[in-house]
């Protein structure tokens, strides 16, 4: 890869925190991304919505390995908030993030407001996600996965980067995002980086920090049963879901929402008999909060 020049463009609406440039309009950023490229400069866009930890920073250190220049956007998309969401509830530390992302070394943030990216108000063009947008996070969340998609596909169209770095705690998300760069052709590719973990095994949310602290040690239920399908794994399909649901039975205020094994190239249920790769999915509310969480398996 070719490293990019110094940055010395000025723009009265962009922020400089450090060598981390805040840039708040499209039209700022194309030009910044023109520049790198003209000199040869690879680009790589983590998309976010703020509120990072090191799951994030995890996001955004790969996409300095994979590419010369990282993008990291922080945009709470309304549009992937139905009624009765935490849009308004949703963290928001600009502040913090900012520190942390300048002290990883990525070069832009692209902080656009909900009218820079929605000047019209909600987009009546949207991506449509397919069927398996209505399973699993779809069904409890309608409408959640086509409004990931549209504002992930103008993302890339501002950005156009060659790489987006996406984590694989949101499997859903990320099964669908890769689908749709395959089905609409765009060029870039998809890098996965693996679920960042606390030291007990609670994989990192944004939404980890409305936990109290009761709650905190119950939330560990979820990778509990995940670690307990990927034993079974070897039994087959049955056993596996039957030792992951059997983990919550121990413990009180969690609701599980659903708890599925996955085929990873279709992301629909396996079949009874299957064998080989799949994925093990799991929501589950805790107190007031809900939690996701997935990890690889192999059935035999």
């Amino acid at each position: 890869m070719t490293k990019a020049k110094s940055e010395t463009t000025s723009d009265a609406r962009s922020e400089t925190a450090g060598g981390l440039r805040v840039v708040r309009t499209i039209a700022e950023l194309r030009g910044l991304l023109a520049e790198r490229r003209a000199v040869g400069a690879s680009v790589a866009l983590v998309p976010t919505m703020g509120a990072l930890h090191d799951g994030h920073l995890a996001l955004a250190r790969r996409a300095r390995e994979v590419a010369d220049v990282a993008v990291v956007s922080i945009f709470v998309n309304p549009l992937q908030f139905g009624a009765g969401e935490d849009l308004d509830r949703y963290p928001r530390t600009f502040d913090a993030d900012i520190a942390a992302l300048d002290a990883l070394g990525a070069q832009f943030v692209f902080a656009p407001s909900v009218e820079e990216m929605y000047p019209d108000g909600p987009s009546s063009t949207r991506v449509a996600a397919g069927e398996v947008a209505s399973l699993y996070e779809g069904a409890s969340r309608p409408g959640h996965f086509d409004g990931m998609l549209t504002v992930v596909s103008k993302l890339f169209h501002i950005v156009m980067p060659d790489v987006a770095v996406f984590g694989q705690k949101d499997a859903q998300q990320v099964f669908l995002v890769k689908r749709m760069v395959s089905d609409l052709d765009m060029p870039l590719s998809i890098d996965v980086v693996t679920t960042v973990r606390e030291d007990d095994g609670l994989a990192m949310s944004s939404r980890n920090r409305y936990l109290d602290e009761t709650e905190r040690k119950t939330a560990l239920v979820l990778s509990e049963a995940l670690r307990a399908a990927a034993d079974a794994a070897s039994e087959g399909v049955d056993e596996a879901l039957a030792e992951a649901t059997a983990a919550f039975g121990d413990h009180d205020g969690v609701e599980l929402d659903y708890l599925v094994i996955v085929d990873p190239e279709t992301f629909l249920p396996v079949a009874a008999d299957a064998t080989g790769p799949a994925v093990a999915l799991v929501a589950a509310r805790v107190g007031t909060t809900r939690l996701i969480d997935n990890r690889p398996i192999t059935l035999g």
